[in-house]
């Protein structure tokens, strides 16, 4: 058996799994709904503080029409997360949640860098790829935490559901859901498992 022939049949082999292809915009759409749904429900719950956040241009986003903009961004994802949720719209509903994204990295989280938690250890923060001064002090700072909390609390109680860490606020998240929007806008909401897909064999056929 010739190498070519062997390739051939792993890779028809492996073309047996297309029809599970469904699965992979599926488990996007399952993991970005509830963020989003969490997102635009925390904000209708403050409006007055979210649109007091975008009006602000000294601790906020500093952007016009405030009322108008934090409406927009909540409705996005409020009704977004659930169209994403189902499989309906996909590729359109994906449009303005990735300007939402792109709002959030360039207004909020850019001057961060990359991590959203400060790890002084990553390259992709030690200035490899990304300086962040205010990452590399991280381990200080939470070392002089440490030894208050040890000196002047329960130290052990209060680390029992997990360690102790500086929140950077970077791009990493914002970027990563921008991503995997990006990907729903070329694959839609995935065969067999989206509302387009039984609409488009109902209607589109």
């Amino acid at each position: 058996m010739t190498m070519l022939s062997l390739y051939q049949k792993l890779h028809s082999l492996l073309d047996k799994t297309l029809f599970l292809e469904g699965i992979a915009p599926l488990l996007l759409r399952l993991y970005l709904a509830p963020v989003l749904l969490q997102a635009g429900y925390n904000k209708l719950s403050a409006f007055e503080n979210t649109v007091d956040w975008f009006a602000n241009a000294e601790y906020g986003l500093g952007l016009p029409l405030p009322v108008l903009m934090a409406s927009l961004a909540i409705a996005a994802e409020l009704v977004g997360g659930f169209l994403l949720l189902i499989g309906l719209a996909t590729r359109w509903v994906t449009i303005p949640l990735m300007i939402t994204m792109l709002v959030a990295i360039f207004t909020v989280h850019w001057p961060n860098g990359w991590a959203a938690i400060a790890d002084a250890s990553s390259w992709l923060s030690n200035g490899t790829l990304w300086l962040n001064e205010a990452v590399m002090s991280s381990p200080e700072k939470l070392a002089a935490a440490k030894n208050l909390l040890q000196d002047h609390g329960n130290y052990d109680w209060l680390t029992s559901s997990g360690k102790f860490v500086v929140l950077n606020g970077g791009i990493e998240f914002a970027a990563t859901y921008f991503i995997m929007l990006l990907s729903l806008f070329f694959s839609g909401g995935g065969k067999y498992t989206s509302a387009d897909y039984i609409l488009a064999q109902k209607f589109l056929r």
